[in-house]
Parts: structure tokens; C-alpha cells; sequence
């Protein structure tokens, strides 16, 4: 069995790591990188535990190949803070008690800055739309998605 090489940016910086054939992005990322912030869930693209953005588009690292990613840029929960100043979305998310277990966590906030970098003003349907793919169990989603609004509309500040 040979490793491939795969060189890409993980959260605005270079990295390089070698991948099994077939091995997927998320035991990629965990394994091979120690990027422990994309959570293992189901498995089988169905819970948006394991959600990452790859060039600043959502997708879910269990169904991604590792050598997918080469030349391109990914981004997880663990590059959302900037040094010791949090995004916004992780502020609202402790302040509207938005993560419970914390176990869908990552990938809501993952899914919530995509939705925030391409659109800074969603409505209440526009967010519930780009949370559609993450499964919580713990909060009822309001919380999430209030925490989501108030970002957006500029009620909280990192």
C-alpha cells in the first residue's frame, strides 16, 4: 500500500500530510493532521458532524477522499478563532446556549460561517436551510438558529 502526498491549507495554513488510498477526509484531517475539530458521526454523509469547508464550500469530510483536497483550501471549527478573539458565531453560540453536548458543534458552525461568508444577511429560511444537513438532538435547533440570526444582524461582536 503507498501513501499519496497531499498538500493543501488547512485554515489559512500550508500543510502537507501523506494519505492512504481511499482514506477520507475526516480520518485525514483527525489521523494524519490533528485537526480533531470535524467530529466522526454517522459515517455515511447523512448527521454534518464531520463538516468542513473546502474552498469555502460546506461539504462532509466522510465522503471526501483525502487526495481530493490537494492544491485547494479547507477550513474547520478549529480556524474560526483568531488567536484568542472567537468568531462572532462562537460568542453567540455560548451566549444563545447553542451547543448543548457540543458533539454537532463543529459542523454547525462550520455550515453557519459558510452560510455568513456568502451571504451576511440570511433570513430565518436561508439559515435553516444551510443548517439542514447537521443533525443536533440536544438543542431543538431555535437556539442555533437564533445564534446564527444574531450574527447576522449584528447583535454580537467577538
Amino acid at each position: 500500500m503507498s501513501l499519496e502526498p497531499v498538500t493543501f491549507t488547512l485554515n489559512g495554513s500550508p500543510r502537507a500530510a501523506f494519505a492512504s488510498p481511499g482514506q477520507n477526509l475526516l480520518d485525514f484531517l483527525r489521523r494524519g493532521v490533528g485537526d480533531l475539530s470535524p467530529k466522526y458521526g454517522c459515517g455515511q454523509g447523512t448527521c454534518g458532524a464531520c463538516t468542513v469547508t473546502i474552498d469555502g464550500v460546506p461539504h462532509l469530510a466522510c465522503l471526501v477522499l483525502a487526495v481530493a483536497v490537494q492544491g485547494r483550501a479547507v477550513g474547520t471549527a478549529a480556524g474560526l478563532a483568531k488567536g484568542a478573539e472567537l468568531d462572532p458565531l462562537q460568542v453567540a453560540f455560548m451566549e444563545r446556549f447553542a451547543a448543548q453536548c457540543g458533539y454537532c458543534t463543529p459542523g454547525m458552525l462550520v455550515s453557519a460561517r459558510a452560510l455568513l461568508d456568502r451571504n451576511p444577511r440570511p433570513s430565518r429560511e436561508e439559515v435553516i436551510e444551510a443548517i439542514s444537513g447537521n443533525v443536533c438532538r440536544c438543542t431543538g435547533y431555535e437556539p442555533i438558529i437564533d445564534a446564527i440570526l444574531d450574527v447576522a444582524e449584528g447583535r454580537v461582536r467577538a
